[in-house]
């Protein structure tokens, strides 16, 4: 028995360690097709060999390792986890995210627990019904949910609760979100009685906004016009939608007025141009990125000045924000929210970026000639004040916004062109 004893001693328990060890990298065979690795290339990632000698072989973090990651572009969560020596449900649940949660490029990922982590979304829920008052935060670039559910001592589920977002809502600058609440915990759908929500007149409808929804599609889908849709909901052209936002339905050439704020919290946040700021700031997504490097290659291609290039950039940020849009006031379209009934082109022409970028610009290269009139078609553009000249080519009902732009596109101009 003393020899049987050693025997098992000396071949069971390294084996016993060994496993002990591993265990926290189960699940990286089906974690690799998952994600579309191979099961030799996510293990290569790993630091695992094919064969563990000992339980000296399984790799563990540095005692003194990052305590946080930025995303860079083409991260990924579960990728980030193998590089950091972590598990991706580890990663997951400290920084608030679910498996569905996308990440971006400047998102801030803590890397270890904390003493002080959240609790639960059930306690946030009632600690927030504890409280006496609302609170809201006015979104800031650089802001994420995480980081505000942070700043507020709150959940990500909570505020994305609160604000009806989904799961693949995008925040923006401006973006007003409430953050704590007297209201019932999330897990009752509806409000208590000492806030109730106003009723739609008889004559009205809401509509929850799906992903892919533009004010022109829900308006066509409902058979109103969009000045309506606009008009009930005290949004205008230049306001912004999202996923999970709840829109009142008139009923078609209905005169339903717009929600007076004293009555009720807005279904929208308020427009960023409601903010006494003098100067607006935004970071650029993907598709804003490319649409403003090519408003940039096409004035450099032209010999157009910085000031113009840069006007030219403010404009359809306010009109468009930076997007090439099939909708917009009346039959207002693309980058610039060109009218085809006031000369500037077709459908198709307008919504042709190269064709719309060059009608603004104007001058001998126009491709629409005399019809419309371009920056380089105003005598003294130059000289001018920077939002009279954009005012002056587009002729908006707004006429002060494009010069709340004037630093953030000059510094688009200098990271992008």
């Amino acid at each position: 028995m003393a020899v049987t004893g050693a025997i098992a001693v000396s071949l069971g328990a390294p084996a016993a360690a060994v496993a002990a060890d591993v265990k926290p990298r189960e699940g990286l065979r089906d974690l690799s097709s998952a994600f579309g690795h191979t099961q030799g290339n996510l293990a290569l990632a790993a630091g695992t060999a094919p064969r563990i000698a000992s339980a000296q072989a399984v790799f563990r973090p540095a005692a003194a390792a990052a305590s946080a990651y930025t995303v860079e572009a083409g991260d990924t969560i579960t990728g980030i986890a193998i590089r950091q020596g972590l598990r991706t449900v580890d990663l997951l649940t400290w920084n608030g995210l679910s498996w569905s949660s996308t990440i971006y490029p400047g998102q801030v990922l803590r890397l270890t627990a904390s003493s002080s982590a959240q609790p639960a979304a059930s306690t946030s829920a009632q600690e927030i019904e504890a409280t006496s008052s609302t609170k809201s935060h006015t979104v800031a670039s650089g802001d994420t949910v995480w980081s505000i559910a942070q700043s507020y001592g709150t959940s990500v589920d909570t505020i994305v609760s609160l604000n009806e977002l989904g799961s693949d809502a995008a925040i923006y600058p401006g973006q007003k979100l409430v953050v704590a609440s007297s209201a019932v915990p999330q897990t009752q759908p509806e409000a208590p009685e000492s806030a109730p929500a106003p009723e739609a007149a008889p004559s009205e409808e809401s509509y929850v906004v799906q992903a892919g929804d533009t004010l022109w599609s829900i308006a066509q889908e409902h058979g109103i016009s969009v000045s309506e849709l606009l008009a009930t909901n005290g949004l205008n052209g230049s306001s912004i939608i999202y996923p999970g936002q709840k829109i009142i339905i008139p009923a078609p050439g209905g005169t339903a007025e717009p929600q007076a704020d004293e009555e009720q919290e807005p279904s929208s946040p308020p427009s960023i141009y409601d903010s006494p700021q003098d100067q607006l700031t935004s970071s650029l997504n993907a598709p804003q990125t490319e649409n403003a490097q090519l408003i940039i290659r096409i004035g450099r291609e032209l010999g157009i000045p910085d000031k113009g290039i840069a006007i030219a950039l403010a404009t359809a940020m306010v009109e468009s924000s930076l997007r090439n849009v099939d909708w917009g006031d009346r039959d207002s379209l693309g980058l610039f929210q060109q009218r085809p009934s006031t000369g500037w082109g077709s459908e198709e022409q307008i919504l042709d970026r190269d064709y719309s970028i060059r009608v603004f610009f104007g001058g001998p290269n126009d491709p629409n000639g005399s019809t419309t009139r371009g920056l380089l078609d105003i005598p003294g553009w130059q000289d001018a004040d920077f939002g009279t000249v954009a005012q002056t080519v587009q002729i908006s009902a707004f006429p002060d916004r494009y010069g709340r732009w004037e630093q953030q596109a000059y510094a688009w101009l200098a990271q992008l062109g």
